[in-house]
């Protein structure tokens, strides 16, 4: 009897669905077999390399395996629109799948996932890293006008000398402690316009006291001298112990070797002389940046405007609406305060808060401008009544307790009178006194 031939099926090059069964002899077990999953070729060093136009045994392979397993094709050449070949049609690789990745920075060309299958899995090269680093982003410029100035207020210019002739009178913490008398300190200018900078830097939600005192343990802790070098060579631990009394103290210590490192080395180891590479510096904002151009270079480019002058300016009525931020307010007084003030507002109105016109509590009966130079004196006046209304409210249970010491009164009062009652009846009825009880009772008693 004749031996029937085993079959043996594969799948069909032209649909997925479709199984070719041929008759199993010798020649099918030489062919490659070929299966949905997996495609087994010979191995070769071209073969580790990722399918694709760069691999050159790729196309070689596939056509041998192709017509290996499918000696015949259903398509005629006349009908195929590769022209009749009877080799696979070209390999087209599949681009990978775009990977999410942040936009390059400019003057960086992005590498190009058509030239390299697998750019999304490689490393950058080793110069692309370098261009990142170099390229360092431009600083924000910082506005200097408005482009409506804000109109002058009406009589600033009389509550101005008022505030003047009452600062004469007074000494306050900024006048002995303040970032002017940082630089007082160094002998080298240089030296002093870093001083300048480091104080400015200190100061940000610090009291003037513990400004000056941080300054001199940071300047004992780098060697009595303070300059880029010093602070360069110190520990982040000396500068941290040094300044730790200041708020934020650990972000500062950072910002401070920072500004430092960066002073080094693209400001030739000196204080910049303009707003915007000034504020270029970690931990430096517009207000320090204005107030170290005047102090450390005695250039009158702006006005720093921190919480006092924010505070007092709007207190006066000096901004038509009221300003939100220090920025609002300094661009309102530089479109109509005289040029020549630019420099003492902020020293004159810091010294003035600090003393009177205090956020809580301001000693508006002590200045002089609540004759009607100050809008918001009266308002300071009715702020303190409601704070004695709120301090009567919280004196709640005292009142009780007083309440509770007048009841005890009227009881014994009321006592008191009672008794007077039961005196006036006894008095009145003499015959119920009896001091010594009768004869008869006794006998009955002892009976």
């Amino acid at each position: 009897m004749k031996r029937r031939a085993s079959l043996i099926g594969r799948p069909s090059p032209f649909h997925a669905s479709v199984t070719l069964f041929e008759p199993h002899d010798a020649a099918a077990e030489s062919a490659v077999r070929r299966s949905k999953r997996l495609r087994v070729t010979a191995a070769s060093e071209s073969s580790l390399l990722p399918p694709g136009p760069e691999n050159p045994d790729f196309r070689d392979q596939a056509n041998a395996s192709y017509s290996e397993s499918s000696p015949t094709s259903p398509l005629s050449p006349e009908d195929s629109e590769y022209g009749g070949s009877d080799t696979l049609p070209p390999v087209r690789s599949k681009a990978p799948k775009k990977a999410r990745t942040t936009k390059p920075p400019a003057g960086i060309k992005a590498q190009d996932s058509k030239d390299d299958p697998v750019a999304s899995t490689s490393t950058p090269p080793a110069d692309t890293k370098s261009k990142r680093a170099s390229s360092s982003r431009k600083p924000k410029a910082i506005p200097t006008a408005l482009e409506t100035p804000h109109p002058a207020p009406a009589r600033w210019r009389e509550a101005y000398d008022t505030v003047k002739r009452m600062r004469a009178r007074i000494v306050a913490p900024v006048d002995t402690m303040g970032c002017e008398q940082a630089q007082l300190k160094e002998s080298e200018p240089k030296n002093q316009r870093f001083s300048t900078l480091i104080s400015l830097m200190l100061s940000s939600q610090t009291k003037d006291e513990v400004t000056d005192a941080a300054m001199n343990k940071l300047r004992a802790a780098v060697g009595g001298t303070l300059s880029i070098d010093a602070v360069l060579k110190a520990s982040e631990s000396s500068i941290a112990d040094a300044i730790c009394k200041v708020g934020f103290w650990r972000r500062k210590t950072q910002y401070i070797k920072q500004a430092s490192q960066k002073l080094q080395d693209e400001f030739g180891g000196d204080v910049p002389k303009t707003v915007d590479e000034l504020c270029s510096l970690p931990g430096v904002g517009p207000k320090m940046a204005f107030l170290a151009l005047q102090v450390a270079w005695k250039l009158n480019v702006g006005i720093g405007v921190d919480v006092h002058v924010h505070r007092i300016t709007n207190r006066l009525g000096w901004h038509k609406p009221p300003t939100k931020t220090p920025e609002e307010t300094r661009l309102n007084l530089q479109s109509w305060l005289p040029l020549e003030l630019h420099p003492e507002i902020n020293h004159l109105l810091v010294g003035f808060g600090q003393t009177i016109c205090a956020p809580v509590g301001p000693k508006c009966d002590q200045c002089e401008l609540s004759d009607g130079l100050c809008p918001s004196a009266k308002k300071g006046a009715k702020a303190s009544s409601s704070s004695k209304k709120q301090k009567q409210k919280q004196a709640g249970p005292k009142i009780e307790v007083k309440l509770e010491e007048e009841e005890r009164e009227e009881e014994e009062e009321e006592a008191v009178e009672e008794r007077k009652v039961d005196i006036r009846a006894l008095a009145a009825a003499p015959e119920r006194i009896s001091p010594q009880p009768d004869v008869p009772v006794k006998t009955e008693e002892t009976s």
